[in-house]
């Protein structure tokens, strides 16, 4: 008797539904795990940062676009100020402003990819008069950058 003809129908059909399982598996794991559409700052001081001062009344509101993308401290070079907005126990949430007392006046900014805390803390250490840090880490590496700060009285 000649063997049963081979059924290769199925066998396609049960390997391309476990194909799909699986990219649409990666895909889910892949969207979920994305903290957003924009990177966000990762920041932790070398001191006590975590109360916010008083921002001035005058201030432009950021609702404003312009407003806004003139304050991001992606922006701020050395000599410049910025202050801490974020709430006291939230992480450091900073923004251009001018130098007043409780801002902090940047000493260096140091461009290019930083690894994090311990990275900020090294490039920092160099630099004269520093108080505390901040770091910002980019999916982009080019796009990274630390702020050695010194904290105005």
């Amino acid at each position: 008797m000649p063997p049963p003809p081979r059924r290769r129908g199925r066998l396609l059909v049960v390997l391309a539904a476990v194909l799909v399982l699986m990219l649409g598996g990666a895909t889910a794991f892949y969207l979920l795990g994305r903290d957003g559409d924009t990177p966000t700052p990762v920041a932790a001081p070398t001191e006590e940062v975590a109360s916010a001062p008083d921002a001035p009344d005058d201030e432009t509101p950021l609702d404003d676009p312009a407003a806004a993308a003139s304050a991001d401290p992606r922006f701020v070079q050395a000599g410049q100020c910025v202050r801490n907005d974020a709430g006291a126990a939230g992480k450091p949430r900073l923004l251009l402003s001018e130098c007043a007392p409780r801002s902090y006046e940047v000493l260096r900014r140091i461009d290019g990819k930083t690894s994090g805390e311990r990275d900020a803390e090294e490039k920092c250490a160099a630099v004269d008069g520093y108080t505390n840090w901040y770091f910002y880490d980019s999916e982009l590496d080019s796009l990274d950058f630390v702020l050695c700060l010194k904290q105005r009285g």
